[in-house]
C-alpha cells in the first residue's frame, strides 16, 4: 500500500541519502529540491492544479484540504461517502467509517456522511439492474436541502475506496458528481493518498474520468515510504492557503522532497504507468478464473495496481462471508503471501514494479488458500 516500487529503490534511497547529508530540514522554507518537486507536480498534474504544499501524513494533508476547503468557500460543512477512509485524526476520521468509541460520541460538526454507488451492491438501479448514478445524485441533492445548514463547502471522498473494499465507482459517477458540484458551488476534494501516484496506473486516479477535483490529498507512494504527503489546489483557490496556517514543521524538508521527486522520476523513467495497467489486466484475467471456478468468490475487480476478491455466502444474495475471508486470509499468509487483514473482502495493491510472474504467483496462493477455505466450512 505504501512501498509502490518495491522497498528501497535505489535512486529513492540515494537522493535520500544525499539529502540527509546537505540539509535535513529548514522548517517550511523553499529550498532548491522543494522548487524542483513543485515544477515537477505542475507539469504532470491534469488541469490547473498548481497551488502545493507538503506534510508529512495522510491525515494531516486531508485536514489541510478540508482547510482550504473552509477557507476557499466561507463555508464549514462537509460531505462524504459511507465507507470511507481519510485518516485517524478527528476531522479526517469523522469523513469516514467510524470503528472506534475512542474517536468520541460524535462526529466533528457539520460532517454528512452519503451514499455512493456501488456496482456490485447499488442502492438506487435502472430496470435492467444496473446502477443508476441519477439517483444518487438526485439523493444527495435532496440531502443537502433537507439535512445540512446550507453551509457546505466541499465534497471529499476516495475515487476508488480502500479500506471499503477496493470500491470501483461507476464509469459516469465522477463526472456526474463534478457537474453536480459546479452547479451548486461546492468544491471537490479528492482523497488520493491511496490511489495516487502510479497505483491505478495513472498519476491521479480521478485522470480515468478526465476530472480535475478542486483539492487532492497525495500520500503513500508519492515519497515510496518516506514519510511525506502533498495537498495540491487548483488555481482559483491555492491563495487559500495563505489563511489556513499551511506550514508544517516537517512537511517538505528536502529529504522528503527529494524521495518524492525521485519516485516520481522512477515511474516516468520506468514508465510505471503503464506498468501498472498492464498488471491490473494481468490480474483481471487470473481472477475471473478464480469467480468462475469457486462459488464463494462474488465479484472481482482491479484498476491497475489496485484489487479486490469478494467473498460471499452465495451469489445470488451477496451475502457477505466474513468467516471466509479470515480463513483465506490466514492460510495465505502462512504459505508466505504478505497481505492486508481481510474481512469478506480480500484486498490487494501490490508494487508496481512487480514482475508477472510474482503477481501470478500471489494469486495463485490466494487461489489454493480460498479452495482450501471451501472446503473446511463446507461450501
Amino acid at each position: 500500500y505504501v512501498t509502490t516500487l518495491g522497498h528501497c529503490h535505489p535512486k529513492v534511497t540515494e537522493a535520500v541519502r544525499k539529502y540527509a547529508g546537505i540539509m535535513m530540514n529548514c522548517h517550511d522554507f523553499t529550498s532548491e529540491i522543494k522548487t524542483r518537486l513543485v515544477e515537477k507536480l505542475a507539469e504532470i498534474l491534469p488541469g490547473d492544479l498548481t497551488g502545493f504544499q507538503f506534510y508529512d501524513s495522510g491525515t494531516t494533508a486531508v485536514e489541510a484540504g478540508q482547510r482550504v476547503l473552509r477557507a476557499a468557500t466561507g463555508k464549514h460543512e462537509f460531505l462524504s461517502c459511507f465507507h470511507d477512509f481519510h485518516g485517524k485524526t478527528y476531522g479526517a476520521v469523522s469523513l469516514g467509517h467510524i470503528r472506534s468509541f475512542v474517536y468520541g460520541p460524535c462526529r466533528a460538526p457539520g460532517m454528512h456522511m452519503l451514499p455512493r454507488p456501488n456496482t456490485y451492491h447499488p442502492m438506487f438501479t435502472r430496470r435492467d439492474g444496473s446502477v443508476d448514478t441519477d439517483k444518487y445524485i438526485e439523493f444527495f441533492d435532496e440531502y443537502i436541502d433537507k439535512a445540512t445548514v446550507h453551509n457546505v463547502a466541499g465534497f471529499v471522498l476516495e475515487p476508488i475506496q480502500g479500506w471499503g473494499g477496493s470500491v470501483m465507482p461507476p464509469e459516469d459517477f465522477f463526472p456526474k458528481l463534478r457537474k453536480y458540484c459546479d452547479d451548486t458551488g461546492i468544491l471537490l476534494m479528492a482523497d488520493e493518498v491511496l490511489t495516487g501516484w502510479g497505483r491505478t496506473g495513472k498519476w491521479l486516479c480521478m485522470e480515468h474520468w478526465n476530472v480535475v477535483p478542486d483539492v487532492v490529498s497525495i500520500g503513500k507512494g508519492f515519497g515510496n515510504g518516506f514519510p511525506v504527503t502533498c495537498v495540491a489546489v487548483r488555481e482559483p483557490y491555492k491563495e487559500s492557503f495563505e489563511s489556513i496556517s499551511a506550514s508544517s514543521s516537517y512537511g517538505g524538508n528536502p529529504m522528503a522532497c527529494a524521495a518524492a521527486l525521485a519516485s516520481t522520476e522512477v515511474i516516468e523513467q520506468e514508465n510505471l504507468l503503464a506498468r501498472a495497467t498492464h498488471l491490473g489486466e494481468l490480474a483481471m484475467k487470473r481472477m475471473e478464473k478464480m469467480k468462475a471456478a469457486h462459488p464463494i468468490v462474488g465479484d472481482v475487480r482491479a484498476r491497475g495496481c489496485l484489487m479486490g476478491i469478494e467473498l460471499v455466502k452465495d451469489k445470488d444474495t451477496k451475502e457477505p462471508f466474513d468467516e471466509a475471508g479470515k480463513l483465506v486470509y490466514q492460510k495465505a499468509f502462512a504459505k508466505g503471501l504478505a497481505w492486508i487483514p481481510a474481512g469478506h473482502i480480500l484486498r490487494m495493491s501490490p508494487p508496481i514494479v512487480m514482475e508477472d510472474q510474482v503477481l501470478l504467483k500471489g494469486l495463485d496462493i490466494i487461489d489454493e488458500s480460498i479452495g482450501e477455505t471451501e472446503k473446511e466450512l463446507g461450501c
